[in-house]
């Protein structure tokens, strides 16, 4: 039995779960009384469902015949588009061919006025009839060019369509098939522009000229046109390429994640374009096209070299802004050609004429020397253009030789100058028309950018060559006996001796005066950093000439201290007389002359021993020049500890 307690715990539960019962009843009843107020509402829509009922089963009976009539406007509209596209497509070819032959009339019209022009003599009018020409002769060539780019015309247009019928990663295959009807009509406009420009015959003439057979000789101004028309076919097939390329990579990028499918579909592409017809054909005109500007460049810089002239004005001849002219529009030339390998091996080219053509020219000029006799170059000028004519340098014409050995100094240094602009202004152009280098294309190209220091290089040996040679024939020769004059001055000298040193003209500014007035002759024939070269070559003759003629002579003390005032007017007056640095020709000369002016042997300890001194004589050298003071004892002079 259950206790007391128990009993009311389970009354207690009892009564709860009776309330919680009678507060679900109300609730219910409450749900219920909601759904019997919206019976009627509900009622009411159902009765006019059934009213419209039958509209609907018209209303789908209307809809598939609405929907067959639609699909059948669809098919007939897909027929009517089909026809018209080929209409359009024959209408379209036709007004090409009829504007390709109109343009082939009006050629044949060119040449039948040219010819008529010409048997009347009538040469104005037939100059106007070659201009006219010309300008559609360039009109069909970039018409031809222009059927290359209508391929990727068509891709442009169509990547989208196909993408969307058939998904990303077809545009490889798209690509191939219309590859094969590209390589079908480049390979007949390049069949066409050989055979129209006759190509294969003038490479043959070159080739021919090349092995010296003596064959018709090809102008480099008629090769002009054709460089730029054939830059212009590959700088075409280049921008497909890149576009093609672009857009094919661009499109395997989307199609699939897995890296090595990737890089199997890239090389399948690389594949298809290598071995294309067009790339072949691209590449037959390449070589065609460096093998023509390979002559262009060489014979038109032979040219320029041919009719060289000096201007009285000017410290150059001309053969220089020529050559360099030339070269630069070549190699711009072939950077607007698109190809890397093309820019290199014209660079290359360049280099080549520039280190051996010119090179070899200026220094076989300075290899005839500066012929010797005084320097007296104002009537040169008058004899320039008769030696030219002869030519050769005649003999007699000495003072034009002067002038000329002078101005190919000049165009060796200026050639320097050009070549470090040239290259560093050839470097800024590539990289701006090949903004998207490969690593190895950019290794390519500063391999060849390196190839102009090499030019530089053998242009300085030219310099270096024809300052030796000017050494040798116009400095040494006259700097000799006006140094060697200070062996017939007394330099043990007494206070009379000062005195004498201070109003008569002294040794020094005698050679002063000497030395000014061949710098003068020099000074407006060359540049600037050959003028400078050349005072440190005379300053470098005359130091050694007088360290020479000083230990040919014997000192006191005041012939001592005069010497040493007359270095330091010489060094002041070269240093003044160039923007190079001069002073340090003379730092031993002026150790030699600080000796010979000390007032005892002893004191030479102290200046050895000075640490601020860069001393540039030795021991024997030292007691050497001690010897020459008639007034120290050679006693002192071997005790001497240095």
């Amino acid at each position: 039995m259950p206790t007391i307690n128990e009993s009311s715990l389970i009354e207690d539960n009892l009564t709860n779960d009776l309330h919680k019962l009678q507060e679900d009843e109300v609730i219910v009843n409450q749900q219920l009384d909601q759904i019997l107020m919206r019976h009627c509402h509900v009622e009411a829509k159902l009765q006019s469902i059934r009213k419209v009922l039958p509209n609907v089963a018209v209303v789908k009976a209307e809809t598939e015949k609405f929907r067959d009539m639609i699909h059948h406007t669809n098919i007939l509209a897909e027929k009517v588009s089909a026809k018209v596209r080929q209409l359009d497509l024959a209408r379209s070819r036709v007004c090409e061919c009829q504007s390709r032959v109109n343009d082939i009339l009006d050629l044949q019209l060119c040449c039948e006025g040219v010819a008529t022009a010409l048997e009347n003599e009538d040469y104005e009018q037939g100059a106007a009839h070659v201009h006219r020409f010309l300008l559609m002769d360039q009109q069909l060539l970039e018409k031809t060019a222009d059927d290359v780019s209508g391929i990727a015309r068509i891709i442009e247009v169509h990547q989208p369509i196909i993408e969307t019928y058939y998904g990303p990663g077809r545009l490889l295959t798209c690509a191939g098939i219309l590859q094969k009807e590209c390589d079908n009509q480049v390979k007949k406009i390049v069949f066409e522009f050989m055979k129209h420009r006759a190509i294969s015959r003038k490479v043959q003439l070159i080739n021919e000229h090349l092995r010296k057979q003596g064959v018709e000789k090809l102008e480099p101004k008629d090769l002009d046109i054709l460089l730029s028309e054939l830059t212009l076919m590959h700088a075409r097939a280049e921008l497909y390429n890149k576009f093609l390329r672009r857009r094919v990579f661009n499109d395997i990028e989307i199609s699939t994640t897995d890296e090595q499918h990737r890089a199997s579909l890239k090389n399948d592409f690389e594949t298809i374009m290598k071995n294309s017809e067009l790339a072949r054909s691209m590449q037959e005109l390449l070589g065609a096209y460096l093998a023509l500007e390979r002559y262009f460049m060489e014979e038109s810089i032979n040219k320029a070299i041919g009719m060289d002239a000096l201007d009285q004005d000017q410290q150059t001849s001309s053969m220089i802004d020529d050559t360099f002219f030339i070269v630069k529009k070549c190699v711009k030339r072939s950077i607007s050609s698109g190809s890397i390998d093309g820019v290199c091996a014209v660079i290359n080219m360049a280099c080549g004429l520039l280190e051996n053509e010119l090179s070899s020219q200026l220094k076989s000029r300075l290899r005839q020397g500066y012929p010797a006799g005084y320097l007296d170059l104002a009537q040169a000028y008058n004899a320039l253009q008769t030696s030219f004519q002869h030519g050769r340098i005649q003999t007699s014409d000495t003072e034009l030789a002067r002038l000329m050995f002078l101005a190919y100094l000049n165009n060796a240094e200026t050639s320097i100058e050009y070549v470090e602009t040239l290259s560093r202004n050839l470097k800024i152009d590539i990289e701006q028309a090949f903004p998207n280098m490969q690593t190895k294309e950019k290794g390519k190209i500063e391999s060849c950018l390196a190839g102009m220091k090499n030019v530089t290089f053998t242009l300085r040996t030219v310099v270096d060559y024809g300052l030796e040679q000017l050494r040798s024939s116009a400095i040494k020769p006259r700097i000799n006996p006006w140094v060697d004059s200070f062996l017939t001055i007394n330099h043990e000298a007494d206070e009379e001796e000062i005195l004498r040193h201070e109003t008569d003209e002294s040794f020094v500014q005698t050679l002063v005066m000497n030395l000014d007035g061949l710098l003068q002759v020099f000074k407006n024939s060359l540049m600037e950093s050959n003028y400078n070269a050349l005072i440190g070559i005379l300053t470098t003759e005359v130091t050694i000439r007088l360290e020479k003629v000083i230990f040919k002579s014997s000192f006191n003390k005041i012939g001592g201290t005069i010497l040493d005032n007359e270095i330091r007017a010489l060094s002041n007056y070269f240093t003044s007389s160039t923007s190079w640095t001069v002073r340090d020709k003379f730092i031993r000369l002026q150790q030699i002359a600080t000796i010979l002016s000390v007032d005892k042997v002893e004191d030479v300890t102290e200046f050895c021993a000075t640490d601020s001194i860069s001393w540039r004589l030795s021991s024997a050298e030292v007691k050497k020049i001690l010897l020459l003071r008639t007034d120290f004892r050679q006693e002192d002079i071997k005790r001497l500890k240095i």
